[in-house]
């Protein structure tokens, strides 16, 4: 029996914690932690927050990020990229090997750095491996917020994805991507019955959006989010005395929870815990909430209303074959 087939059960990991800021080895180490923590917790599927690999930046807000030709802006950002993970050079391979060694489905909030945008610009990036292992899907933020501009290249429809899991089917969104009517509808069009949402980490973010959008899908809602502690930033981060300068002990609260279809919490939000957060959930409460209503079945009115979305993968070149006999 595989671990995704339990009849109407799945476990779910959340997996609140801290990164190493702008220390992707670290940082990867603490996450398979969490990985072997979930899947002793019985876990089927562990999910992470937003930007976790390598973090969140919260120095731009701290340091006066707007300022134009900052060298300080500079030096942070060459790090970030630096620090980046780059999917085709191997920086999630430990990652998907753990995945595959504890036969558990992961979701991971990382900062990439692709090699098919030129390699030097960044995405917040949601990436699902399967329990083999396996890389199904790659979604990039459609549109970084506010002081994420500064940082974060807009991504693309590619990776706007569901994958079977169980009696589930799962997808999810980046932190205020979870906002966006028509990402949530082009998710529920797929089925989506389990959605996960990742978050840098605020409970203020999630205690709200999390019941809401488990009632709009009737499905489970997972919120995951992230923590940051000044002690995580290390003094090796550029400029980390000018960071802290202004910075509160607790920089992201955490705030994971869970939501049922009905609306209640399953998981109440968890507050500055750096911990995996573990619940069953049960697909026949997904059934029960469907019958009065559901968003793209019978209370949908596709003849007056239809959503078109672009999954192309962005591309400044479309490259064509070279003409037989061309030098």
């Amino acid at each position: 029996m595989n671990r995704g087939d339990t009849g109407d059960q799945l476990t779910v990991g959340l997996a609140q914690i801290a990164p190493v800021l702008l220390n992707r080895d670290a940082t990867t180490a603490k996450i398979i932690a969490a990985i072997g923590e979930a899947a002793a917790g019985g876990c089927q599927l562990v999910a992470f927050g937003e930007g976790l690999l390598p973090g969140y930046p919260r120095w731009i807000e701290l340091t006066n990020g707007a300022e134009f030709n900052s060298p300080v802006q500079k030096e942070l950002h060459a790090r970030y990229l630096d620090q980046a993970v780059q999917i085709e050079s191997g920086h999630l391979t430990e990652i998907c090997q753990a995945a595959a060694d504890h036969r558990i489905t992961v979701v991971l909030g990382c900062i990439e750095r692709p090699a098919d945008r030129g390699g030097h610009s960044l995405y917040a990036s949601l990436v699902y491996i399967d329990a083999a292992g396996e890389i199904q899907s790659v979604h990039r933020k459609l549109m970084p917020t506010y002081e994420e501009r500064l940082s974060w290249s807009p991504g693309d429809g590619h990776g706007l994805r569901v994958h079977p899991l169980g009696p589930f089917t799962v997808g999810g969104l980046n932190c205020w991507e979870n906002w966006m009517p028509l990402a949530r509808a082009a998710m529920s069009a797929q089925g989506e019955d389990l959605h996960i949402a990742i978050w840098p980490g605020s409970a203020r973010l999630t205690q709200d959006i999390t019941r809401f959008m488990a009632l709009e899908g009737r499905s489970y809602l997972l919120s995951v989010s992230g923590l940051l502690r000044a002690s995580d930033i290390s003094p090796d981060v550029p400029h980390a005395d000018l960071i802290l300068q202004g910075a509160p002990d607790v920089l992201a609260n955490g705030g994971s929870c869970i939501a049922g279809p009905d609306g209640e919490w399953v998981v109440s939000p968890v507050i500055e815990e750096e911990r995996v957060v573990i619940a069953t959930l049960d697909h026949s409460k997904v059934r029960e909430e469907r019958q009065n209503f559901d968003p793209v079945g019978h209370y949908s009115r596709p003849d007056i209303f239809q959503l078109q979305v672009n999954r192309s993968r962005q591309s400044l070149v479309k490259w064509q074959a070279d003409e037989p006999g061309g030098s």
